[in-house]
């Protein structure tokens, strides 16, 4: 198959090393400013990888010019952060055929609903096929030039679901091909409440805000950042996630449970479960506040799921007082901004009632 890849980070080069091995074509597309990844890529001619994942595996394009990428792809992948879902679809857009199967991976909150509409495509529309994963399938960092560690890739807890959910048999297959444990989930709602990330980086960024400032990062984000009033509050949030699943008709599984299947954490609770995770050891926290912890885990993720929670009529306490201190922390208002919300998704135009049956 050829396989198209968007995006150079972490997670990109990830996704592209594996597909790569398991013998498809893969090209490479991203945008003109970050081009030191895709440029090393190109160099290269392909990407290396240590850790559980090994070896070296050729890429047959790495560039900018995604006339070269997207037509006659038979899979096509976004891999990056929330806000880079729009700007993929925009530039696909002109592409769009009948047929195509799109991943969002991971979802970072609706991101199958993001990417349709960037396509100019009804949220209802089942012409593409448009999927979404509710998290990465790995634990990867860049280490050097066209180079990654994967440090976990996922034993399971990794769910797929496309937009619409009749259509999961459509790309499950394909997918379950290279990622053998990935499993079903019920619609793109359970997918995007499964992603835990705006419940916990939030929490530990917030309540290490002096150490993070302090020593620019360096500590150990999980190991020294994570105690039991840190796990107290992440448990709050996450108990708070898991009853809008509820009234929207999803089981969220609670993120220590998830973290045992996916082979991060070997313990159920939420202080020693991440502290003692062997998934998370060695994780250094961020160099500054100004980083995606805040910005997409709080500004996207959090923020999407307290409008959520109240489209569904769900009182969400600990989340909104996690926003309200992160904006005041940052000098900004990420519920003003409104990065991603229930009507910028078109969510809202529908009742709870009618999404379960679109969706």
């Amino acid at each position: 198959m050829k396989v198209a890849v968007l995006g150079s980070g972490n997670g990109a080069h990830a996704v592209a090393f594996e597909w790569s091995k398991a013998g498809h074509d893969v090209y490479m597309f991203d945008f003109l400013q970050f081009h030191e990844n895709i440029e090393a890529i190109s160099e290269a001619g392909g990407i290396f990888s240590e850790g559980e994942l090994e070896g070296f595996q050729k890429i047959v394009y790495a560039g900018h010019d995604i006339s070269k990428v997207i037509p006659d792809a038979d899979l096509i992948f976004a891999v990056g952060p929330a806000y880079s879902t729009e700007p993929f679809g925009r530039e696909c857009k002109p592409y769009v055929r009948t047929g195509q199967k799109y991943v969002i991976c991971p979802s970072s909150c609706a991101g199958s609903i993001v990417f349709k509409n960037a396509l100019g495509l009804d949220i209802r529309d089942k012409s593409v096929v448009i999927a979404e994963t509710s998290t990465l399938p790995y634990a990867v960092r860049l280490i050097g030039k066209a180079r990654i560690a994967v440090y976990n890739r996922l034993k399971g807890g990794c769910f797929l679901a496309v937009l619409p959910s009749k259509l999961n048999d459509e790309i499950f297959n394909t997918m379950s091909d290279v990622y053998e444990s990935i499993e079903l989930a019920d619609n793109v709602i359970q997918t995007t409440l499964q992603n835990a990330n705006p419940i916990i980086h939030p929490a530990v960024t917030l309540l290490n805000v002096a150490l993070i400032e302090r020593t620019h990062g360096n500590f150990l984000f999980y190991e020294e950042g994570v105690t039991k009033g840190v796990g107290r509050i992440i448990k709050a949030m996450d108990d708070e996630r898991i009853e809008i699943g509820k009234k929207l008709g999803v089981a969220v599984i609670p993120d220590p449970v998830i973290g045992l299947k996916q082979g991060y954490m070997y313990d159920e609770t939420y202080d020693v479960g991440y502290s003692k995770a062997p998934g998370f050891k060695g994780i250094k926290a961020q160099p500054q506040l100004d980083y995606r912890y805040f910005n997409e885990d709080t500004g996207y993720g959090l923020v999407f799921f307290t409008d959520l929670a109240r489209y569904a009529g769900v009182e969400t306490p600990c989340m909104d007082a996690v926003i309200r201190l992160a904006s005041v922390v940052m000098n900004k208002d990420y519920k003003s901004e409104k990065a991603r919300t229930t009507e910028s998704t078109g969510i809202s135009n529908y009742s709870p009632e009618e999404l379960k049956n679109i969706l």
